[in-house]
Formats: C-alpha cells, structure tokens, sequence
C-alpha cells in the first residue's frame, strides 16, 4: 500500500476488518519526506479497532523524518502481525510532505 499524506489528521495504512478470518503480517512501513527543504514529524500508530478507531498505540510518536530522506520505521526483522478489527495509521506534521510504503502479507 502507498499513502500521501496530503492532510495533518490522521490517516488509515492498513485496516483488518472484525471477522475478516485474516491476519495480516507487516513487513515494511517506510515513511519518505519529499520536501526538498524542510523536515517533517510523522506519528504511526497500531489501533485496537480497524479504521483508526479504538486505542492508539504509536509504533514511533512525533519522528521527525529529514528533508529528502526516508525513515524505515518496520522492517522484515521487526514484522508485526495485525489481527482482526485493528489498523495502522499515520499521521503527518505538515501536509503533502510525507509519502508511506507498508509491505505486508494477507494470511488466512
């Protein structure tokens, strides 16, 4: 999945449904700042509800990624599997400065 974060609210990577009978592991998530002159915080959270809702718990909490450079905040070493009915998200600093790469497998 890509997502441009084009707002600062929060915004759904990946959402499991309630009975989707799906696991889904994680193997990437890669934040890339694609302003040229200035850097940018990003905040990705796990939720304990798909689509955002429920508890957030942050995976990384305001990291601020450089101008022109890319944060891997999950990688294949770290994967984390997403049960049913929880999510990921992200959200922004600044609008339209953040793109993110999630890498995951469905299992069922």
């Amino acid at each position: 999945a890509t997502v441009a974060l084009t707002t600062t609210s929060q915004t759904t990577l990946v959402s499991n449904a309630a009975s989707s009978d799906k696991v889904f592991k994680i193997n990437m998530i890669q934040v890339a700042n694609v302003d040229a002159t200035a850097a940018c915080d990003v905040t990705i959270d796990v939720h304990s509800a798909a689509s955002g809702g429920g508890t957030a718990y942050s995976l990384i909490s305001t990291a601020s990624v450089a101008s022109d450079a890319a944060l891997v905040v999950l990688d294949k070493n770290t994967a984390l599997y997403l049960e049913e009915d929880r999510s990921i998200t992200a959200t922004a600093g600044t609008a339209n400065d953040l793109e993110v790469i999630v890498s995951y497998e469905e299992i069922s």
